[in-house]
């Protein structure tokens, strides 16, 4: 039991709870020390009632005459409470709001909000002070003595019963003659014996002999009666206090039961705290004796630089002095009594020319070097040393600098270069004043998701992603990844840590990505069937075209102005679709006039784009803008299916041949966009990329916005024959089909002709 006192200690006083009153953080605290804090932060003093004694508090209390002392009623506690800690009653309609209490809750660690009325929101802990008073029995048992309050002194025995309705303790013989048989006080609640007692159950402090009969869920607050019609409480979860005690009571009682049921695990756990404390203190003693071998290695290093530097600037000083020293010995040699200058004049007085010719020709260059120096004299050497000085601010700004290595801050994830599509592409970056990495962890889970595309949510998402755990890339250099292997349709969890020396950093923000619903195609484009080739330019890897308006386009435009006439240009993909579920995303440059992206059947395309030239304005044309072929026959599909865009926006029509196209739009969340509606359609911002998912089984198209993969527009289409990607333009526009994952750093293009077919299927 000695343990359990630091679970009934005051975070105050620490010392054993008196009169408890629970703040709304849930913690408890004296009442009397709730006030000398509240006086401490600047509040008014609140009238509190006596402390009340109590066996464990008063050991010596045996007299008679003290028992018979009126003692302090708990009622006074509560009307305490309820009258606002005794500061005001109330206040009038002219002032302005009260002010708010804040109490500074320590085990919280900030500031905890009271409310306008302060410790009069804060209810009694009775069951707190019911644990602490079979504490002190326990601890104290058999050293104190509760004494009858109505024996007369000296023969006052000893308390047997006590009456929580009375508030009083009785012998036996007091008991009976108080509590007459056939009388409502035989009625009466008995109790153990003491000298604190307690209301019998929590009133509401705002609605005084009000119990609290209800819990509220939302607010998780005890209600009475009263406070449940509040206006506050509407729609909230409330419940009746008795279930709400027995659900909390079973939750109480499985995690008891858990955590005994686990004591092996617990002092397991112990195990494994006091091994890393006694291993925290041997890896501590190794770097420090690490860090000190490397001081001593960065020392020696500097006393062996600083040897060699002193020995390269001895021998430059020596070089010098004896440049110097030779060039005072000639200037000395210049004087009138030194040798040359003696030697000089004893030959001057030779007079056969022929012996004085032959002897001064040496003596002549002497002096003529002599009288050169003489005119052009410099130091033979630089006395400065200016070039010996040493730079250490870089240095200095290292050894100021020097610090134990800190592992990579958590990366910074790109979203803009990140995509989902054939495989997953994660781009991350390091922050700035992050230390480098050695290299990266790149970890991702699979998501649990519903067959619409979006993500599971509650307890049903909660479980199935568990059921998928973290795989991981280990020593990923660079910064970026590439997963493969991944199921389609699904959403996946990704984030990234980096690595040095000093270990592994904090992870990155988790980003999610949303696989095609489909296996990827990948074609490259076909302009064979395009009727103006000289408008229509093909990039060299066949994954770009660009429609540009011309000399043809020009003159057109002459009768445009009469006719309103438009030219039409297809693309179409190498690829000829015969069966199973496929996918592909392209981009439409923003500023394009018109573009249609769809799909169609080969036969019916090569028909449709081998009439005239010349097809009607789209801003006359009595078609619902959909070029679905649904006016041709309302039985069968037809045999094509387009969505129209041009500056920078995109057509959402309304197919009658759609069953649940309009549907799949709503859900998307595009019907609340900033786009026009009209019965035929409605049109929205282009998204970046668009998604195209083909079933051939089923003779169905779905577009998607590919960034966020939700549905935008879905249709039927005639899969009786080969089908294939189709683009058309009409006017200047431009559009990039979405780059395989697989093939950023493929040199080469793959085989082009690629046809998907059954075994038993032909193609013509």
């Amino acid at each position: 039991m000695k343990s359990m006192e630091q679970e009934l200690q005051c975070p105050v006083c620490k010392d054993i709870v008196k009169q408890p009153i629970v703040l709304p953080c849930l913690h408890s605290v004296c009442l009397m020390c709730a006030s000398e804090v509240l006086v401490q932060s600047g509040y008014p003093q609140p009238e509190l009632p006596p402390e009340p004694n109590s066996p464990a508090s008063t050991p010596n209390m045996r007299s008679p005459r003290q028992m018979r002392r009126p003692l302090p009623k708990s009622d006074r506690v509560d009307r305490l409470l309820r009258s606002g800690s005794g500061t005001y009653p109330g206040r009038r309609r002219k002032e302005g709001p009260p002010t708010v209490m804040l109490f500074p809750c320590a085990p919280c660690g900030r500031d905890v909000e009271l409310g306008e009325r302060g410790l009069a929101e804060c209810m009694r802990n009775l069951t707190l002070e019911r644990i602490v008073e079979r504490y002190r029995h326990t601890v104290s048992l058999g050293s104190v003595a509760v004494m009858c309050q109505f024996c007369k002194p000296p023969q006052a025995l000893e308390a047997t019963k006590g009456c929580s309705d009375c508030r009083a303790s009785f012998c036996n013989e007091c008991f009976k003659l108080y509590h007459p048989w056939g009388t409502p006080r035989a009625q009466h609640e008995h109790v153990q014996p003491t000298l604190n007692f307690r209301p019998k159950v929590l009133t509401c402090p705002e609605h005084d002999q009000e119990r609290l009969q209800f819990y509220c869920k939302s607010c998780q607050m005890l209600l009475c009666s009263l406070c449940k019609l509040r206006r506050v409480h509407a729609g909230h979860k409330i419940a009746p206090i008795t279930q709400a005690y027995q659900s909390l009571k079973d939750k109480i009682t499985k995690e008891l039961n858990y955590i005994l049921s686990n004591q092996d695990m617990v002092l397991t756990q112990i195990t494994q705290l006091e091994s890393a404390v006694t291993q925290t203190e041997v890896n501590s003693v190794s770097a420090k004796e690490q860090l000190s071998h490397c001081v001593k290695e960065i020392m020696a290093l500097l006393t062996e630089r600083q040897t060699m530097l002193a020995q390269a600037l001895e021998s430059s000083r020596q070089r010098r002095a004896e440049a110097l020293a030779n060039q005072v010995a000639e200037k000395r040699s210049l004087l009138e009594h030194a040798g040359l200058m003696a030697f000089t004049q004893e030959l001057l007085k030779e007079n056969d020319p022929s012996s004085f010719v032959h002897a001064a020709r040496l003596t002549h260059n002497r002096l003529a070097q002599s009288i050169e120096s003489m005119q052009r004299f410099s130091l033979s050497a630089d006395p400065s040393f200016r070039h010996f000085q040493l730079d250490v601010s870089r240095e200095l700004k290292l050894l100021t600098d020097l610090n134990f290595i800190q592992a990579p801050l958590a990366p910074v994830i790109d979203t803009q270069r990140t995509l989902a599509y054939d495989q997953l592409f994660l781009c991350w970056r390091l922050p700035q004043d992050s230390t480098p990495a050695w290299h990266f962890s790149v970890e991702f889970r699979r998501r649990g998701v519903v067959p619409g595309g979006g993500a599971r949510g509650g307890i049903h998402g909660g479980l199935a992603a568990a059921r998928w755990g973290w795989q991981r890339l280990e020593e990923v250099t660079g910064t970026c990844a590439v997963i493969d292997r991944l199921e389609m349709d699904s959403v996946y969890v990704l984030r990234v840590r980096g690595c040095n020396k000093a270990g592994f950093g904090e992870y990155s923000e988790e980003v999610y990505l949303h696989t095609p619903p489909a296996p990827v195609l990948n074609f490259y484009l076909d302009s064979r069937w395009g009727l103006h080739a000289d408008r229509l330019v093909v990039s060299k890897e066949q994954r770009c075209a660009r429609s540009v308006p011309g000399l043809s386009l020009l003159q057109a435009a002459d009768r445009a102005l009469t006719s309103c006439h438009l030219t039409a240009d297809l693309l179409v993909g190498d690829v000829a679709i015969t069966q199973g579920r496929h996918y592909w995303a392209c981009s439409v440059e923003p500023g394009s006039y018109l573009v249609k992206v769809g799909v169609g059947l080969e036969s019916k395309l090569q028909e449709w784009f081998h009439l005239p030239q010349d097809m009607a304005s789209p801003r006359y044309d009595p078609d619902s803008g959909h070029d679905s072929g649904a006016e041709d026959s309302s039985d069968s599909p037809p045999p094509f299916s387009f969505l129209t865009m041009g500056m920078g926006k995109i057509y959402l029509p309304s197919s009658p041949n759609s069953h649940h196209g309009n549907a799949n739009y709503r859900e998307s969340g595009f019907t609340n966009g900033n786009g026009p509606s009209s019965p035929n359609g409605v049109t929205y911002p282009l998204p970046p990329r668009l998604g195209i998912c083909l079933d051939f089984e089923k003779g169905r198209v779905t577009f998607y916005d590919a960034h966020s993969l939700r549905p935008l527009w879905e249709g039927p289409v005639d899969c009786s024959a080969p089908v294939c990607p189709a683009f058309c333009f009409i006017g200047g526009g431009a559009l990039q089909l979405q780059e395989l994952v697989a093939n950023r750093n493929a040199n080469q293009t793959p085989v082009r002709r690629v046809t998907i077919q059954s075994r038993v299927t032909k193609l013509n």
